[in-house]
Formats: C-alpha cells, structure tokens, sequence
C-alpha cells in the first residue's frame, strides 16, 4: 500500500476516503505513524510528553503570566464536556446553558444527569445567542452562577459570538466556561481578548490529532477552588491536574499512542502557522466547497455572516431522485465521507472543512458531489421551498 508525505495534502494512505467530518478527521501520515512505538505511562519520558503537550496548549490559548493550566482527560469530548460542568460548578451553583443545537442540548441534559440547576436558552438551529439575551436572563436570575456556550455548534456549523457572551457574562459577576470542542486550534479564543474561567476541547478536532483524549485549560485559581465539586471518581479534573502536579502521571492509564499521535500533530499545527495559519486553511475549504455546492444548487442553513470554517449544514434537495443513503454511498465511492445532518425540521447533512485537507481537495469535493447528482438522475439540487421558508421564519 503506497504512501504519501506527512505534509502533503492528498490521500494520506491510497485507497482511504477523506473525513468531512467535525472530527474523527482525516489526519496526516506522520501522526499515524506516531503511534507505532509503545510508551510506559508511568515513564519519565511519556510524562515529560504530557508536560510538553500541556505546556503547548497553554501557549495556544494565548497565555503569558503563568494563570492558566492544561489538564487532559481521558474519553471523548462528552466526557470531557461532563467533566468541565461536574467539576467547575459548585453543587450549589447554577447554570445558564446556551444551545442552538444539539450540542448545547446535551449540555442541559448533562446538568440535568448531575442533579445540579440550570437555565437554558434555546436558540434552534439557525440563530446564535446574542448578548443582550444572556444579559437579560442573568438580571433575571441572580442565582446563576456560570454560564457555558457552545464555541462552534457543529450540528448545524455556527460559529457563536463568544466575545460579546463573555462580555455580558462578566459586567454581571458570573464567570464563563466554553465548549471549544470544535473550534479549538483555528478560531481565536486568546485569553488575553476573551474573558473565561475554563474551556474544553479534545485531541481529535482542530489540532487534527486522533481520538482518545481531550483537555481543559482553566485559570489555576478556579481550579484550586473546585476541589469536591466532582460528582465522579474519573471525571474529576481538580483530582486528576493535583495528581499531574504531585507525579506528573495520569490518574489511570493514558492514551499512550494517542498523546504521541497529538505532539505530531501539534508540531504541524505550529508549522502550519499555529491558530492563524490552521483557521486560514479551513476558511479557503469552506469559500471552495461552499461556493461550488451552491454553482449545484445546494443551500446552506445558515447565512454567510454565521458560517463557520469547521463544517457546513446544506439542505437535501427537493429533487424526487434524491436520496441521502443512496449519495453518501456513491460520494464514499469517490473518496469522500460526509456527514449526516441533525436538524430536527429539515432534512440535511454536513460537510466538514477540517482535516488533512486542503482547497484542492474541496474542489474534488465538489466535483464528486455533481458526479454523484448525475449517476442518481438529480439534475437540480435546489432545496424544498418550505426549507427556505422555514429558514427566513426562524432566522428574521
């Protein structure tokens, strides 16, 4: 089987399809080949990997006086998500949660698994919240304490205005936790321009490592206060970050192979131009895809002014012929694996912008999808009227 250089951007192996999707994403060559030596956890030098990766980290979320600090959970990035939630509000506390998608969703249904109080908004699927919106539910309730946003909301691909919710947040004393699950890596979230006490992520998203592992980066002062805040044993990120200080391990065994993949992928992510140079990437493969599904007909969910480069939701055609089973299977067939939509009114699906990709590769993209149109006797791909309807309804 025939190989390409790490640093190329076409088939990373001959024969694998790429991932359109928000993450597991397609992943350079030499990250995959980080993995095929086996490290001790309990080493010195698989906890001086630990530290570096942590220190880059932390360098990444812009910070230069020694306030925050990286702790890496093992899981997924739900898991991730549960333990930012268990461990940085109090028992005591209360939540305001915002959602315009799934993801926000699944962050009230956390709170509501921990037993702990919480307020949602929900925006629906095509709208951010705003400022003035949180503003308003925080005079309204005094019991809030903290407030956690989506970053990027990758069930329908907006990208949140975290800055102007941070800045509501902290006129009115509460404190800030963000879900960069997907945005982490190429949109700016520098704690120097946005105020938040932590923020979570994961390996396998922006910085285009594999999955096995995520991580908070949190002011060390917040996370010297939630000591027992933790509803869990594993979740617990105070525990695990005061095991990391006193052994420099982590608490139960690591995912080895994967934290080995993630400072491959972290060496490129610098080379690459860091935060700037990833999102510039991801921009020009969103422009590309985008511009070419509309020459077919397609229509976006959201307007260009929230379109975010990670992922991109378009409606399904109208066109009788079109089935979504039928066009994942002949775009897998062509070297591409898209992503299924999860909008609740509407049928649609996903394309991603992340990943070992590159503008050249969207436009293959687009080729395929006018490929795969053809083969099913698709000749427009223009969405059902009530689609749009629904969209300037929701959207006004």
């Amino acid at each position: 089987m025939s190989i390409v250089q790490s640093d190329a951007f076409a088939d990373p192996v001959m024969g694998e399809p790429f991932l359109l999707t928000p993450g597991p994403l397609t992943t350079a060559y030499s990250v995959k080949q980080a993995m095929l030596r086996d490290w001790g956890s309990w080493d010195g030098d698989f906890r001086a990997m630990t530290r570096s990766m942590c220190e880059q980290l932390v360098a990444l979320a812009g910070d230069t006086k020694g306030e925050f600090t990286c702790v890496p959970m093992q899981g997924s990035g739900s898991f991730c998500v549960e333990a930012l939630l268990g461990s940085f509000v109090p028992r005591d506390g209360k939540v305001l949660v915002l959602a315009n998608g799934a993801y926000g969703l699944r962050a009230a249904e956390t709170m509501r698994y921990l037993g702990r109080a919480f307020t949602l908004i929900d925006k629906g699927d095509y709208m951010p919240p705003r400022s003035d919106e949180v503003a308003a539910a925080l005079d309204a309730d005094p019991a809030i304490t903290h407030v956690i946003a989506i970053h990027c909301e990758t069930s329908s691909g907006i990208l949140n205005p975290i800055a102007e919710i941070s800045e509501a947040t902290y006129a009115r004393g509460r404190k800030l936790l963000v879900d960069s699950m997907s945005a982490f890596g190429a949109i700016d979230l520098d704690v120097n321009t946005i105020r938040y006490e932590a923020m979570v992520s994961s390996a396998n998203k922006c910085i285009e490592g594999v999955p096995g592992f995520g991580f908070v980066i949190a002011r060390t002062s917040e996370l010297e206060a939630c000591k027992g805040n933790s509803h869990s044993l594993v979740l617990d990120v105070h525990a695990q970050w005061a095991n990391m200080v006193k052994t420099g391990q982590w608490r139960y065994t690591p995912p080895t192979h994967v934290v080995a993949a993630f400072l491959e992928a972290l060496r490129i992510h610098a080379a690459e131009g860091g935060v700037a140079g990833r999102g510039a990437r991801y921009a020009r493969n969103r422009d590309v895809m985008v511009g070419g599904m509309r020459e077919l007909g397609f229509e976006t969910l959201l307007k260009d002014r929230w379109l975010s480069p990670i992922i991109v939701t378009f409606f399904c055609p109208a066109h009788p012929n079109f089935v979504f089973t039928d066009f994942y299977e002949l775009m897998k067939q062509k070297g591409f694996i898209i992503y299924p939509g999860k909008l609740t009114v509407v049928e649609s699906f996903r394309v991603g912008c992340i990943g070992r990709m590159d503008e050249h590769i969207m436009h293959r993209v687009v080729d395929a999808a006018a490929q795969s149109l053809a083969e099913m006797g698709v000749d427009t791909a223009a969405p059902p009227a009530a689609a749009i309807a629904e969209r300037a309804r929701l959207a006004a």
